[in-house]
């Protein structure tokens, strides 16, 4: 028990009728915060063990130039006297700043004017006072009267309206309401506290201690707190759209829940060559533990192994080594192509033969980069791609214009570039409204047939392809300007809250409309 509640107790164990009446006086006479016995009560109060009744009173205090005031008498009087002093001859303004101090002559000199105890004198410009035998300090006396009045007692009748109207414009009080509560004893009062259990715990039940102990009671009316519910990150409310937008045009999602890939989908099913800067450890999270894959498609192995050494389908290869320990590293994914040429190896051989397909996904992908206000070492990648027969690039470019025309993008530019996986390839361009310039936003192509062939696609079918990042377009919509305000441990869960639900405009139903 606490000395403040000790007190409290005590001071009520006199008999039934024992209170305190005035807890601000008791804080005082028993030297203890008034705070702290107002904050034990309630917690006393909870318990039954006191009850509170609540009161207030309005008093005024001084402030600081009240205080002088009282201490050394009004600004107008002591100029005032000072002029009486100075007798007919009057004090210029350098000497009765002199005489009684500046702060005090700006003050006084006005009052003594207003109250006609002192006048100027034009030819000379001094000051002289009109009153000769001194005049009653009426301020300093209303204020040692409310100085004087007993602490806490209502001095508020002290003055009528007029006089707090000029003590208040000259701030000199100031009105305080202190509320203090009555204390009293409650049903449950006793001179020490036993606190009440909460739950009722599998060791009291063992012990068998629950019988005696006294418990909390529980009121069954009371609601409980209201809980917020989960709010979904911009990512994933751009992430929603894209899918309904992708699944609109006939797509199917792929399944991209597996982060860790073998080099061998990731990289050689591609027709990327072992010795590309990109399959380094300074680009590329490789996996310690379990270093390598368990297991790949041996004939398809093989027929991928034959066309980086030897070539295929027009193709001389890359004529190098092709090593099977490069292949089976494990590691996390660098995009989610590594899905797509999965999908494609079963789409050339199910059972029945290869159909057409619209396959897309829109998943986490890793890269060792360096971290910068545009770049992570994870993001999301939306891909998507066609395996149909005889598309041409045409078909790739259409596409790509009726999926960003879905999310207001209808300003595209495409050019030529190099992918080692797709041949032709080219980057896509937008025009931003708000930066008011061309930037990129995505990458695209058409799989070259050293990649298609080994899965065992018929050769008149093509693949045509195109990739962007989740964030690029989330940073445009949410107007980012930082990545890492976007994703990851610095993000404000705040914006999180707050972001709005997205939604893109489709141009081509509003052109219809």
């Amino acid at each position: 028990m606490s000395d403040v509640e000790s007190t409290i107790l005590t001071a009520l164990s006199g008999g039934a009728d024992a209170s305190i009446p005035d807890s601000f006086a008791f804080a005082t006479t028993s030297k203890l915060d008034h705070n702290a016995i107002v904050g034990t009560c309630k917690s006393l109060q909870a318990d039954a063990y006191v009850t509170l009744a609540e009161h207030s009173t309005q008093f005024y205090v001084l402030g600081k130039e009240a205080e002088s005031i009282v201490d050394n008498g009004s600004q107008e009087i002591r100029v005032l006297n000072a002029l009486i002093t100075a007798g007919e001859a009057g004090l210029s303004m350098p000497e009765l700043q002199k005489a009684v101090g500046k702060d005090v002559c700006k003050i006084g000199m006005g009052n003594c004017l207003k109250n006609k105890w002192a006048k100027k004198d034009k030819p000379s410009g001094k000051l002289i006072a009109i009153v000769t035998d001194g005049s009653k300090d009426e301020v300093k006396e209303q204020l040692i009267a409310l100085k004087e009045a007993p602490e806490g007692d209502n001095n508020t009748k002290l003055l009528d309206g007029p006089a707090y109207v000029a003590l208040k414009r000259r701030k000199l009080i100031s009105l305080v309401t202190r509320k203090y509560y009555t204390i009293g004893r409650g049903p449950d009062y006793a001179p020490q506290r036993t606190k009440k259990a909460a739950d009722l715990t599998k060791e009291m039940l063992e012990s068998g201690k629950w019988k005696e102990t006294p418990f909390k009671e529980y009121n069954f009316q009371t609601l409980g707190e209201s809980v917020g519910g989960g709010y979904l990150h911009p990512l994933l409310k751009v992430r929603a759209e894209f899918r309904k937008i992708l699944m609109e045009m006939g797509f199917e999602e792929m399944p991209t829940n597996k982060w860790v890939e073998s080099s061998f989908w990731n990289f050689d099913s591609l027709f990327q060559p072992q010795s590309h800067p990109a399959r380094d450890a300074h680009d590329t999270f490789f996996i310690k533990e379990p270093a390598r894959t368990v297991s790949v498609p041996e004939e398809y192995y093989q027929r991928v192994k034959t066309m980086h050494e030897k070539g295929g389908s027009g193709s001389i290869g890359y004529r190098t080594v092709f090593e099977r320990d490069e292949a089976m590293k494990n590691l996390l994914r660098t995009h989610t192509t590594a899905v797509s040429s999965q999908m494609l190896y079963k789409l050339a051989n199910q059972p029945g033969g290869f159909t057409p397909a619209k396959y897309f996904s829109i998943d986490r992908v890793f890269r060792n980069e360096s971290m910068d206000a545009t770049h992570l070492c994870e993001f999301h990648q939306v891909e998507g791609l066609v395996a149909d027969y005889n598309l041409s690039l045409g078909d790739l470019i259409g596409t790509i214009e009726t999926f960003f025309r879905k999310i207001g993008i209808t300003q595209l530019r495409f050019k030529p570039a190099f992918n080692p996986y797709t041949e032709p390839s080219m980057e896509v361009f937008g025009y931003h409204p708000d930066l008011k310039k061309w930037t990129e936003i995505g990458n695209s192509g058409m799989f070259r047939p050293e990649m298609l062939a080994p899965m065992g696609l018929p050769k008149d079918v093509r693949v045509i392809a195109w990739g962007l990042s989740l964030e690029r377009p989330t940073m445009i919509k949410y107007r980012i300007d930082n990545i890492r305000n976007l994703f990851g441990h610095k993000v404000n869960l705040g914006m999180t809250k707050n972001a709005p639900i997205c939604r893109f405009e489709d141009v081509e139903e509003e052109e219809k409309a």
